[in-house]
């Protein structure tokens, strides 16, 4: 097999002592990284983390993770066998603007890469939710959604509530200018079953160009549902489309909005879709009840 190395970067709105502290203190660990943790802050020592929230790992006896080298508060390189792969990663943490924050510069090496479909997907979609999680730790914890491995995740179902009518909701997901408050991206909106419809997101992955988000309205139902396709986020034709769906329900003088994302071939696929979504909701809800008159 060839060798995988996956190489990330996050700029952390902590400093480099906090967020050490986040990645060697055993009850830090278990509020954004795993279920169950054990450490010995030194060369050597256990790194051990295991349970629900960690893929392949379900039991302290099959947690053999160890420090291998550690230098307080700007390195930690620890193994971590994953997929039946041995694996090395190296977090290093500079200080960032005078101290107040942190720049993570992480590499996780496989001699072998894991023998699954996507294997650089798999490591980069692990790092993307832990990393998630980490920043929303950091911040006081709103926000940390640690998967569980232990059952097969299918989709993603997250709900908000908003003061406005479900019409106006309704309304506001097919009006292209309006998105555009929320999301970001120059939209596109055609209000019919196959029209187009865009966030208007452009990014490189890889170095490949890609046009993300949703591209074409699948189903409608007048104020009460929304569903678009959403083709991979890393531009790979290979991968099916997934699905978004917005339901609208009135509860009294709001609206409850469902999302639903789905269907996920596996639990590292989630990334950080959790905290995205969650991100994007409340966007929506501010800009909705924003338009509101007083």
């Amino acid at each position: 097999m060839a060798a995988l190395t996956h190489e990330f970067a996050e700029s952390l709105s902590a400093p480099r002592e906090r967020v050490f502290q986040a990645f060697t203190d055993e009850n830090e660990l278990t509020c954004w990284f795993a279920q169950a943790v054990e450490v010995e802050p030194q060369a050597g020592g256990e790194y051990r983390f295991w349970g629900l929230h960690t893929p392949g790992v379900p039991t302290r006896a099959q947690a053999a993770q160890k420090v291998i080298r550690i230098e307080p508060p700007r390195l930690l390189v620890f193994s971590w066998k994953l997929e039946d792969r041995d694996s090395e990663v190296t977090l290093e943490l500079e200080a960032a603007d005078e101290g107040a924050s942190t720049m993570l510069k992480g590499r996780h090496h496989f001699p072998d890469a894991p023998d699954v479909p996507r294997p650089l997907d798999l490591v980069d979609d692990l790092w993307r939710i832990s990393l998630a999680n980490l920043r929303a730790h950091l911040a006081g914890g709103e926000g940390v959604c640690m998967p569980d491995f232990s059952a097969p995740v299918t989709r993603i179902r997250q709900t908000i509530a908003i003061s406005s009518s479900r019409e106006q909701v309704y309304e506001a997901l097919l009006n292209a200018e309006f998105l555009e408050k929320w999301l970001g991206g120059k939209a596109i909106v055609e209000s019919r079953v196959g029209g187009r419809y865009s966030y208007g997101w452009q990014y490189e992955v890889r170095g490949r160009q890609v046009q993300g988000g949703p591209t074409k309205i699948l189903e409608m139902v007048e104020d009460t549902k929304l569903v678009t396709d959403w083709p991979n986020w890393r531009g790979d034709p290979e991968m099916p489309a997934q699905r978004i769906t917005w339901l609208l329900e009135p509860v009294g003088d709001h609206t409850r909005v469902i999302l639903i994302h789905e269907p996920f071939e596996r639990t590292t696929d989630l990334s950080d879709y959790p905290q995205g979504w969650a991100y994007f909701l409340s966007r929506l809800k501010t800009e909705i009840e924003g338009a509101q008159p007083a």
